[in-house]
């Protein structure tokens, strides 16, 4: 480059506007495309908060421009400051596609083994209950199908068994309800459990494995927001995995959501949660019985 051509382009730099102080985001703040700010980020958290009980922390900038972009992209937005006004300013559909843009779902076949080694081992223990099982945060299905699974290979066909898995997540309850799922995510499941459970899609389905019906017949898909007091549940439950969850919350809405599910499970039911959750400080609620497992008092 000529040093003429140089100096032209970095006097076009020095005079380039510069993004306002409080903008935040992924990269450069003049490649976005989108404006975000950190009062656009604050809002998220307390919307996202008031909706969900999430509590988003502040290294969560980057990935929350990512998702919600797609809503903007999607409504035709060209701010956030606009794209929130709206939303704050309606009670629609809107609400629940920016609530499931925010919510994480990982999730696989027989996710942490232990625990369904001791869901079997209690139904083992309790044969000739009609067992009541509800799975939250099911996401896209595969803990709930592991669940049913575990049950039937314990307990039989023609057991009383009747399992409610439910998510805040519309988009990901459809696609469990509808139990297909490609080969390379079923890496949790031996070929006996493939076999047996799973119908193997051919032609233009190659690849894919879709859940039997007489394994879906023993589930119930539903959305439930955890946070909310309108739980549809009448009857108290014998376990509950709610796995992964609490870890969006904070301290004070993780004892409100725990003295929920303690009044609606059955004295003596299990509690199975993630891996980096402990409630110790809710032994008045339930005690540790195992490895992230927990009973209800």
């Amino acid at each position: 480059m000529l040093a003429a051509e140089k100096n032209a382009t970095a006097s076009r730099r020095a005079s380039a506007p510069r993004p306002p102080a409080d903008e935040l985001g992924e990269g450069d703040a003049q490649t976005r495309e989108f404006s975000w700010t950190q009062a656009d980020f604050a809002r998220v958290q307390s919307l996202i908060y008031q909706r969900a009980g999430i509590s988003l922390h502040d290294g969560k900038h980057a990935m929350v421009y990512s998702r919600l972009s797609r809503r903007l992209r999607e409504t035709g937005y060209q701010s956030f400051r606009d794209y929130l006004a709206w939303l704050e300013s309606h009670d629609g559909p809107e609400w629940q596609e920016f609530v499931n843009a925010l919510t994480t779902n990982l999730t696989s076949f027989f996710r942490e083994h232990h625990h369904f080694e001791i869901l079997a081992e209690h139904l083992r223990s309790h044969l000739g209950t009609a067992w009541r099982v509800w799975c939250n945060a099911a996401s896209t299905g595969e803990e709930p199908y592991s669940i049913i699974m575990t049950a039937l290979e314990v307990l039989g066909a023609q057991t009383s068994f009747k399992l409610w898995a439910s998510d805040i997540d519309s988009k990901v309850l459809a696609t469990a309800a509808r139990g297909v799922y490609r080969i390379e995510s079923t890496k949790g499941l031996d070929k006996a459990r493939l076999q047996r459970f799973f119908l193997r899609g051919k032609g233009g389905n190659e690849g894919l494995l879709r859940v039997k019906p007489e394994l879906q017949r023993f589930v119930e898909f539903l959305s439930v927001n955890l946070i909310r007091d309108d739980w549809p549940f009448r009857e108290p439950f014998d376990v509950v995995f709610c796995r992964n969850v609490m870890i969006y919350f904070d301290a004070s809405t993780q004892r409100r959501v725990l003295e929920r599910i303690h009044r609606v499970m059955k004295p003596g039911g299990l509690l199975f949660v993630g891996h980096s959750e402990n409630f110790n400080e809710s032994r008045d609620l339930f005690v540790l019985r195992g490895k992230t497992v927990y009973e209800r008092r």
